[in-house]
């Protein structure tokens, strides 16, 4: 009952987006000749009753058969939505202010103005705020899906061993598998991180959306990662199917298990709350792996004490944690010598810009480290703007990333 709810709602929204855009179209087409204005008005029409059906029968696409459909099909909807939104924001400022002219003229003492010349203007203006974000989120899934970018960083550490100064690690983080359109683009990208030669590499969470199944495709590509002292991976929230339906919890637990095997078949080494040590030259460091563990309403699987145990008097501890909520609300406060935790989770929101040192995105107003390379004292966190994408199939300033820390000793 609660999906014919929001059904209900979502075309209710959609509906009165569409009657505001549609009036200024309308308006904005009166100069145009017959045939055109006649073309405008009903592919205005036709484009957005074809969108809002194939949103509606969304579920009733088989999504082993018609997968590409069905992320087209979200995919131009909110495209769309989103534009309507923008423009519908302009003319309602155009209403409130009519509104707020007929009052003031109702007073005698008043003189009556009238401008037809504001009311165009900002028709066209809607148009054009509408128009920006349609334009900037096809280019987003076009060219900045797969646009992936190498970022280097260098972590320095008093506790590092010598025989570790140095040492490249890589790190790649929400991969979301489920949300893929480009094979091609995806291995490009796997290539592009064994260019960098890395010592070590991380996968710290999120392989795919929902189930397992959605990885099937995509394993021989992300096998293909390779690192001489290992390719170490944890779990990250959607990891876990938390967010479907299951028709059992031995189903849900089995899909787990499936994903624990896919892991292996990489040649991940899975670490489910546990640690390895990695020798060099007769010196020691601890590579930790905690199951996810995030702030607030994100899954706890995450279990610190299984995780360091038996690793406490190692001299140097790399921590792979999917959430940075993980940092600033147990292991800075709990775990202070844990010198590096890898993380990934926020995506960059997907949306932001960053131009030189300057980040900004909507995603930092809910995660304090959201992006990069943090620093308190001598523990050292760095966030992963992730491999992936989920939901909106695409990025806009925030790009996919492979990241390449250089650990340096002081």
């Amino acid at each position: 009952m609660s999906r014919i709810y929001f059904a209900i709602f979502l075309v209710s929204i959609y509906l009165v987006l569409d009657v505001y855009v549609f009036i200024a179209v309308r308006s904005l087409a009166e100069g145009l000749s017959p045939i055109w204005r006649r073309l405008v008005l009903v592919s205005y029409w036709v484009v957005s009753i074809l969108s809002l059906a194939g949103v509606l029968l969304y579920r009733q696409i088989n999504p082993k058969v018609f997968a590409d459909l069905r992320l087209y099909i979200t995919t131009f909807f909110f495209i769309l939505f989103m534009g309507k939104l923008f423009a519908t924001v302009f003319l309602m400022l155009e209403d409130i202010r009519r509104g707020i002219t007929w009052i003031v003229n109702l007073f005698p003492f008043v003189e009556e103005k009238h401008s037809t010349s504001r009311s165009e203007f900002m028709q066209k203006s809607a148009i054009i705020a509408g128009a920006v974000p349609i334009a900037a989120m096809s280019f987003g899934v076009i060219s900045g899906a797969h646009d992936y970018r190498v970022r280097k960083r260098v972590v320095y550490s008093p506790n590092l061993p010598k025989a570790f100064d140095g040492i490249r690690v890589a790190q790649i983080s929400d991969i979301h598998t489920g949300s893929f359109f480009n094979k091609t683009a995806v291995e490009g990208g796997i290539d592009l991180l064994n260019a960098q030669k890395p010592d070590l590499a991380f996968f710290t969470g999120d392989l795919v959306n929902n189930k397992s199944e959605e990885a099937k495709e995509y394993l021989d590509i992300f096998k293909r990662v390779r690192a001489p002292l290992g390719v170490y991976s944890v779990m990250g929230n959607h990891d876990y199917g938390d967010y479907t339906s299951w028709s059992s919890e031995a189903a849900k637990q089995k899909d787990i298990k499936n994903l624990h095997d896919m892991h292996r078949y990489m040649g991940y080494d899975l670490l489910l709350n546990e640690n390895r040590t990695i020798k060099v030259d007769g010196e020691e460091i601890a590579i930790l792996g905690c199951e996810n563990w995030g702030a607030g309403r994100f899954s706890k699987y995450g279990n610190m004490e299984q995780t360091i145990a038996g690793a406490e008097e190692k001299p140097y501890k790399l921590l792979l944690s999917h959430d940075p909520s993980h940092w600033d609300a147990q292991i800075r406060q709990e775990y202070q010598d844990i010198d590096l935790m890898l993380a990934g989770h926020t995506h960059g929101m997907q949306f932001g810009v960053e131009i030189g040192n300057f980040r900004w995105s909507p995603v930092q107003y809910r995660y304090k480290q959201w992006a990069d390379l943090y620093q308190e004292g001598n523990q050292s966190l760095y966030v992963n703007r992730g491999y992936g994408f989920i939901g909106y199939p695409g990025r806009i300033g925030i790009l996919p990333e492979i990241t390449i820390l250089e650990l340096k000793r002081t």
